[in-house]
């Protein structure tokens, strides 16, 4: 680039030949006075060296020569004045180029006015000095002035004895970027819109203008440091080879290269700030709905605090992703779970709360709570310091009253328990590397239809993703993969969680998750689990299983289909209710398990599929469908694959309601459950009531409390071998287990029977 070529700007002062009245001996602003008519000032038409020539005797400390001409200043062009000089008698002065720097009419203070000075040591020789004027500071650049100058009145300045005659030729000013410029020519410094680099001067403006000035062309940040103390947005795209900082409120928005790998560069290759900032930029700027991690592994030595990097917001709702990437844990001593014990007060009429915390300020938000009455995977929704309270994530079970509670704060690679509110926020293809010391996401408190999918958590520490509130509202995750830190221990030592919800409409489909102690604790209702594969055995013979699936609401209303229950249960308990002994509603209600495969192998025969946890007395079930299953034992039969988990109470069998248990598949089950039963009964000796059994094979070992039907299966005989064709009735309930149905005739008959018995109404 050269502007008296590209762009026909004259550079060059008018020669002296053209007359002295355009020279002065001032600063070079209009009316300053000039050389022209001056008795120690005189042009030399005829000069050996010099050809036409400048003869100047020195009458002042600072012998001042300026071109009165505005000589242009332009971001990113780089001017070299040159003057050439000999000494004729007198003192021997020193020469230097100076000039004026002005925006309009008005000088520009504060910049460097004069190159460097070189002395003239001997009479007749020519000394030539020179000096570069630029916008932006540089390597060789003598006066390095900014954006703020607009023009210059160029010359020299002529120091030290006076009395000495000396002969100027005509100065030369000349565009010299090219010197400047690199290989790339389709790039914009910054330094060139006035950014130092030097770590403390602001060059926020400097980056804006660099910007505004690209027009298609990239930004170029380059070796240094550089301060921005505003936030900054690129609309172009940007190349980093220094590195910029920036205050934490500050926002630098890459909309053309936005990528962890540019916030990168930008931030010196610290990979947790550069992952900070740009999730900052990506809640703060709708030129991007993605932040895309460019296949990169971030290494994180402390947990990231997502609501602190964006602490402009504590509320988003518009989707946002972030995608394809890997997230570290490094060994750091930062992971470590903080654990503080506070006695509080719980009351079963105020189910959502802890009160009276003692030292309620050490309590965390998002910590795990544990105490006696505490249901699984309960956790601190937030904190109430001046009122004492902390607020649950799940009602109690059994907890009224005053007692020690244990808040367990365990750490995420991404934390989002800061918001308030946090919608539509999308994690997809990231694999989060745990490495047995760090969780993986906590959720905010609340938020609906927020997503993860296709993720990896890698041997969390203690938890996959955490819920601790309804930021789970409508969660969809699907195809992600959850791998245990815990596979080598027993089943009930592990401690491992890969997912916990409390909202409504969770979608958990198409998993996999190995050897965790849970798969998923759900505490909302209308869930679906769909398409899993999760499993949690080890090698222990007849080994103790945990549950994969446990669901905390008794009314549930939740589908469970086509997964493969592998080595573990579903359990299903009222644990979220204070008050769990029944006093009204539909009992166990809504839950359809539908197409799984459920395998076990090397278990206690006690082992069973699908366990109902009663917290409390008086309970049924009501609307429950168990088919289309395959069950499989390996390695020895188990007795059945459903039961009642009696530890606090058990059901009330008579109550059963909608219970349609068909269609399944036993293979090494001892007893394979089905309602309705359908019994074959024959009576080989003559009895006026038949006592016809149902070999627990009713549901839960249910009580016979209906008869969908009858039928003769071969002639009734009497005591005289005589066929009679009387109409007998049935009578369920029976027996000391009323597991039994008697068949009632009016006197003692012989035969065949088939009856169907159902345990429900």
């Amino acid at each position: 680039m050269n502007i008296a070529v590209t762009q026909g700007v004259e550079l060059s002062p008018t020669p002296f030949s053209q007359g002295l009245n355009h020279w002065s001996r001032g600063d070079g602003t209009p009316g300053s006075d000039s050389y022209d008519s001056l008795p120690t000032a005189a042009f030399v038409p005829a000069d050996q060296d010099f050809g036409g020539a400048l003869e100047l005797q020195k009458t002042e400390a600072t012998q001042k020569l300026r071109y009165m001409g505005n000589t242009p200043i332009l971001p990113g062009v780089y001017l070299r004045v040159t003057a050439r000089v000999k000494a004729l008698s007198g003192p021997l002065p020193a020469v230097r180029i100076a000039a004026w720097a002005g925006r309009g009419s008005q000088a520009v203070s504060g910049l460097p006015l004069q190159g460097p000075a070189r002395a003239l040591t001997s009479y007749g020789a020519v000394v030539e000095v020179s000096a570069i004027v630029g916008t932006g500071t540089r390597q060789g650049v003598d006066m390095p002035w900014g954006m703020e100058p607009t023009l210059g009145h160029f010359g020299l300045d002529l120091t030290g004895p006076v009395g000495g005659v000396v002969r100027i030729d005509d100065l030369q000013i000349e565009d010299v970027s090219q010197v400047f410029l690199r290989d790339m020519l389709a790039m914009v410094d910054v330094r060139d819109y006035g950014a130092t680099g030097n770590g403390s001067t602001d060059d926020s403006a400097a980056f804006e203008a660099a910007d505004a000035a690209a027009q298609g062309r990239t930004v170029l940040v380059p070796a240094g440091t550089f301060r921005l103390a505003n936030s900054v947005t690129f609309d172009s795209h940007v190349r980093f080879e220094g590195q910029v900082t920036m205050p934490a409120a500050a926002i630098l928005s890459l909309t053309k290269d936005f990528h962890l790998s540019a916030y990168i560069d930008a931030f010196g290759g610290d990979e947790t700030l550069a992952l900070s900032k740009a999730l900052q930029s990506l809640l703060n700027n709708a030129d991007h709905e993605s932040l895309d991690l460019a296949g990169r592994r971030v290494s994180l030595m402390a947990p990231l605090d997502v609501a602190a990097a964006v602490a402009n917001r504590s509320t988003y709702a518009q989707r946002r992703v972030l995608r394809n990437g890997q997230i570290r844990a490094e060994e750091s001593g930062t992971w470590a779970p903080r654990t503080v014990t506070s006695q509080a007060s719980y009351a079963a009429a105020d189910p959502w709360r802890l009160t009276n915390v003692v030292n309620v300020a050490n309590v965390q938000v998002g910590s795990l709570v544990t105490a006696a009455g505490v249901g699984r995977e309960i956790y601190v929704k937030s904190v109430n310091v001046a009122a004492r309270e902390v607020a649950l994530s799940q009602p109690l079970s059994d907890a009224a009253g005053t007692q020690a509670y244990t808040f367990t704060r365990f750490r995420y690679l991404l934390d989002f328990a800061g918001f308030e509110k946090l919608e539509k926020f999308e994690i997809e293809d990231v694999e989060f590397q745990c490495s047995a010391l760090a969780s993986g996401v906590m959720l905010p408190p609340l938020g609906t239809v927020n997503v993860i999918r296709n993720c990896v958590f890698n041997r969390p520490g203690h938890r996959g993703i955490t819920s601790i509130g309804e930021g789970c509202q409508g969660l969809l995750l699907d195809h992600n993969q959850f791998i245990s830190a815990e596979p080598d221990l027993a089943t009930q030592a592990r401690q491992s969680v890969a997912l916990n919800t409390n909202a409504n409409d969770v979608k958990i489909r198409n998993n996999r998750a190995s050897q965790f102690r849970h798969f998923a604790v759900v505490s909302g209702a209308h869930s679906v689990i769909s398409g899993n594969h999760f499993f949690q055995g080890d090698d222990t013979a007849s080994g103790i299983r945990s549950a994969g699936v446990v669901l905390c609401l008794r009314a549930c209303n939740a589908t469970i289909s086509g997964n493969y229950v592998d080595n573990c249960f579903i359990e299903w308990t009222n644990e979220r209710e204070p008050d769990p002994d029944f006093s009204g509603g539909f009992g166990f209600a809504g839950l359809s398990v539908t197409n799984n495969v459920f395998l076990c192998s090397n278990v206690a025969a006690w082992f069973s599929f699908l366990v109902v946890k009663p917290y409390g007395t008086g309970h049924m079930v009501n609307g429950l469908n168990v088919s289309g299953n395959l069950f499989r034992s390996v390695g020895g039969q188990i007795d059945r694959v459903e039961r009642v988990d009696t530890s606090f109470a058990g059901l009330n069998l008579s109550a059963m309601r909608r219970v349609f248990v068909h269609s399944n598949t036993y293979h090494n089950i001892q007893t394979g459950a089905e309602n309705p039963v359908t019994i074959s009964h024959a009576q080989n000796s003559h009895a006026a009531t038949w006592v016809v059994g149902t070999g627990g094979k009713l549901p839960f070992d249910g009580v016979a409390q209906e008869v969908e039907s009858l039928v003769l299966r071969s002639r009734p005989r009497n005591g005289a071998n005589v066929s009679a064709h009387h109409m007998p009735y049935a009578q369920p309930g029976e027996g000391p287990g009323q597991d039994q149905v008697h068949v009632i005739w009016p006197e003692p008959m012989r035969g065949d029977l088939t009856l169907r018995v159902r345990m429900d109404l």
